[in-house]
């Protein structure tokens, strides 16, 4: 082993002189791989973090997962035997129905270790007047302690605070201001169905989505019942999952196990999903034309070192050395320049990090992960490796005669 390891030490010196004698040649390089990493992390960086972002305010304002009813359809008797039966089908128009067995279905989704959050929700079409004012809206009757655990809702409110039940009601900002109400005031809720209420306004939310804003009233769960015609029932099962990008997996799963209609934010979000993909899909190619360009930069350097130092490469090989060691040393030099400019390259990154996230616009803050920074590294010693190849091959079949006769 202490063979193995002097020869190692002596081929490691021996490459670490040749860089040194090059000075000017290896600090540019070092500098280009140290460029190439700063970009490939700052990047990367900066992409999960708007794609963390995107997500976060997505997924802040709806749950993960969400379970409805299946869609009632026609029931067509067959025909009698010996005729033909040509059919016209309207699609069945789907009405305002509860889960059946909802608060089975929510003990048994409890016990899921693959949720987080079971809330039951009933929800449906009304108006809502004040005055001359009138104004469509969506009831949404709500149990708040379960309800939180989906949209913390306490986190949006803008004014008062978040009370339902015993006629109070919490309404979005764009209503409000649609309706001209502010907290303690008094809002008429109809639902077309000869049931309304008087509600009192306990407090306003604002969750950054107009639709929403313009159009949601919360109400206790047991109210919301009663105005929409559907007394114990609900019209939906809102779900959380720790694996956000395995909900439609989950709720492939969720949907078997309760026959019910199982839709997963990847599903209703689809153009989100596509616009996040191909922002992968680019960060990835910068990185590979990134790593391409640096790997060039390696390989030409380490090009012109081999031709630079072919006399002493001949002398290398008269006095021993063998093809092998040859090989290793300009390996030795391409790992050194691809770690070395890794590193630099690095800490470019965190103060361009900093930089963005201490003067930048604030939209979002940008975070490193260590295994970035370690990826990062990986990647430009294996680019570095892989660059040395050619021209470490190169010097490896020199003859030594000849070598030591170049001029």
């Amino acid at each position: 082993m202490t063979g193995v390891f002097g020869r190692l030490w002596t081929e490691w010196t021996i490459a670490i002189s040749f860089l040194r004698e090059g000075r000017a040649q290896s600090l540019m390089i070092a500098i280009g791989v140290a460029v190439g990493v700063a970009v490939i992390v700052f990047v990367t960086a900066l992409i999960q973090g708007l794609q963390v972002n995107i997500i976060e305010r997505t997924l802040g304002t709806q749950a993960h997962i969400r379970l409805l009813s299946p869609d009632e359809i026609n029931q067509v008797l067959p025909p009698a035997a010996g005729t033909m039966q040509l059919l016209l089908e309207d699609k069945r128009a789907q009405r305002l129905r509860s889960i059946n067995n909802w608060q089975q279905v929510s003990a048994t989704l409890d016990q899921l270790s693959l949720l987080t959050a079971v809330s039951p929700v009933v929800s449906g079409p009304a108006f809502a007047r004040r005055g001359e004012a009138l104004q469509s809206v969506v009831l949404v009757g709500i149990d708040p302690v379960r309800y939180q655990k989906i949209i913390p809702l306490d986190d949006y409110m803008q004014s008062g605070q978040l009370r339902v039940g015993a006629n109070d009601a919490v309404i979005g900002s764009l209503l409000a201001d649609d309706l001209g109400v502010q907290v303690g005031n008094k809002l008429r809720l109809d639902t077309g169905q000869q049931n309304s209420a008087v509600v009192n306004i306990a407090g306003i939310f604002e969750l950054g989505v107009r639709e929403l804003d313009a159009r949601y009233v919360y109400l206790d769960l047991k109210q919301a019942q009663a105005l929409l015609n559907l007394p114990g029932g609900i019209t939906v099962i809102d779900l959380t999952v720790a694996d956000i990008f395995a909900a439609e997996d989950i709720a492939a799963q969720v949907g078997r196990l309760t026959s019910l209609q199982a839709e997963s934010w990847i599903k209703t979000n689809a153009q989100l999903m596509n616009a996040l993909t191909a922002q992968s899909l680019s960060t990835n190619m910068i990185i590979v034309f990134v790593a391409i360009s640096v790997a060039f930069g390696i390989a030409s350097v380490l090009s012109v070192s081999v031709v630079q130092r072919t006399r002493e490469i001949g002398i290398l090989r008269a006095t021993g050395a063998t093809r092998q060691q040859i090989l290793r040393i300009f390996l030795i030099q391409g790992a050194v320049f691809g770690l070395l400019g890794s590193v630099l390259g690095s800490a470019a990154s965190y103060l361009l990090v900093w930089v963005f996230n201490t003067f930048g616009p604030g939209l979002f803050f940008i975070p490193i992960p260590a295994s970035l920074l370690l990826m990062a590294m990986l990647l430009a010693t294996l680019t570095g490796i892989l660059a040395a190849a050619v021209p470490s091959r190169r010097a490896a079949a020199l003859d030594p005669v000849v070598a030591i006769r170049y001029v």
